[in-house]
């Protein structure tokens, strides 16, 4: 369909689970401008997921926000009721030109949707080109990259660092299935990016960092051999200090990407930088939902971290 974020060549190619995660709409946004007193929605979704962990809002909701003073202002969410859903997202507005940005659905797809607006008023294309499309920021990764357990889509962090940096962020994150598969490394070469974020250390094994890595980077190095790659550590999950398996698995990975990051150090690659896990989500122990997956408090967190980063060595 329309909103997926794989290329079908993968379909017969990529693992079952790595395709299916791909037709999540995680990151996909639609971009328009109307002088509309409210804004509505109808959407159907592909699969009608629930979890026990996460709100219906952000695994099968929409996020609607506006242009206002060259920021994003949060307008409303569009709330679902199942497969097939429809919301008036916002309402009693002023008649007047706004550019809007509506975020899609994380954990489940988005089959088909229409914005509904007042029957004299106008929709139309952006009057700004913001987020800038250009040059986006590429992040790879895991299940809590893909917006997992963000309570509305707009506050997954690669949706807020879009807002934050008006340029465009491509979530490429698969639930449980960051396992450096090399044909999504042939996909992120494929983009002109202007920083590729590698937030893999959560799902990859100790043993496929050490088979896999070099290659995975190599793959999207050799096509882009200036563009800044940040590499980021496993969080410090807050239920680590309990849970000694955890623990042992966070440490063990941890240190199996600050031996990779080193060697490719030690063998002259410029451009690459390293973001330790100690201050990602705070140190209060209140920002995941199950020890694991971020609340929009770690989100926030986790963003506030990345911005200064992604600000200072992305290419303009």
């Amino acid at each position: 369909t329309r909103y997926e974020r794989l290329p079908d060549s993968l379909q017969n190619i990529s693992r079952k689970p790595l395709w299916d995660l791909g037709r999540n709409s995680a990151g996909l946004a639609v971009r328009f401008r109307s002088n509309s007193t409210s804004i509505s929605a109808k959407w159907e979704v592909r699969n009608n997921m629930s979890m026990n962990h996460m709100t219906p809002t952000g695994i099968k909701g929409l996020d609607l926000y506006c242009l206002q003073d060259g920021k994003w202002i949060f307008a409303g969410s569009g709330r679902p009721q199942g497969k097939i859903n429809k919301a008036t997202i916002v309402s009693n507005m002023l008649p007047e030109e706004r550019d809007y940005l509506l975020y899609l659905s994380l954990y489940d797809g988005v089959t088909s949707l229409s914005i509904g607006v007042d029957s004299l008023s106008a929709i139309t294309p952006p009057a700004v080109d913001l987020p800038k499309r250009e040059k986006p920021v590429v992040f790879y990764g895991t299940s809590i990259l893909q917006g997992g357990c963000a309570s509305r889509p707009g506050m997954a962090h690669t949706n807020i660092l879009e807002r934050w940096l008006n340029r465009e962020c491509i979530n490429l994150g698969f639930s449980g299935n960051a396992l450096l598969d090399l044909e999504i490394a042939d996909v992120i070469a494929g983009v002109d990016a202007s920083m590729f974020v590698l937030d893999f250390v959560p799902n990859a094994t100790v043993e496929q960092m050490r088979e896999r890595a070099d290659k995975f980077y190599t793959t999207i190095r050799s096509k882009h051999p200036d563009t800044p790659v940040l590499f980021v550590e496993d969080p410090l999950f807050t239920h680590s200090p309990f849970d000694t398996r955890i623990a042992k698995e966070v440490k063990d990975k941890n240190e199996t990407l600050n031996a990779f990051f080193r060697s490719l150090k030690q063998r002259g690659e410029k451009n690459i930088y390293f973001l330790a896990s100690r201050d990602i989500i705070g140190h209060d122990g209140e920002a995941t939902v199950d020890g694991i997956h971020f609340t929009d408090l770690g989100f926030m967190r986790y963003a506030e971290i990345l911005y200064p980063i992604l600000e200072k060595h992305m290419r303009p």
